[in-house]
């Protein structure tokens, strides 16, 4: 049977994954325009340019991979129980699932004709990342709030 940490390790992992996954996807198209996978256009809404977005992807890459370590070894910064990391995390990642939630309803209503997945690849990409803060957010709260 698996520890509380393992299994929080797995689903980081796989959330990490899926993160990674997207990154290589929008390389690939960004380096070979693979007609196979969506086009740029589909993959960033353009408000940064792609080289800083990359470097933002690693950079998150990076981190997320510490926490999956941590998790992974049951030892480090991340798997430390921190109630304020824990409350920050859960209040922050609510705020920007809730953020990613609207901005697809709002995408959503101004383009009917690309509905339900028109666009929405950087959309579903932020819910994951909310999703893994969310996570580690509530593996923090649960371990240090009063019995």
């Amino acid at each position: 049977m698996l520890s509380q940490e393992e299994r929080y390790a797995a689903w980081l992992w796989f959330l990490l994954a899926l993160f990674c996954l997207r990154v290589l996807g929008q390389l690939l198209v960004a380096l070979f325009d693979l007609s196979f996978l969506p086009s740029m256009e589909e993959w960033y809404s353009g408000l940064v340019p792609y080289g800083p977005l990359l470097v933002a992807q690693i950079l998150i890459i990076l981190l997320y991979g510490k926490v999956c370590l941590d998790f992974t070894w049951r030892h480090g910064y991340f798997v430390v129980p921190r109630r304020r990391l824990g409350i920050g995390l859960l209040i922050f990642g609510s705020l920007y699932l809730g953020a990613m939630v609207i901005r697809y309803v709002i995408r959503m209503s101004l383009y009917p004709d690309e509905r339900w997945t028109g666009g929405s690849i950087p959309i579903f990409f932020h819910w994951i990342l909310a999703s893994f803060m969310l996570l580690v957010g509530q593996y923090h709260w649960s371990r240090t709030r009063p019995s």
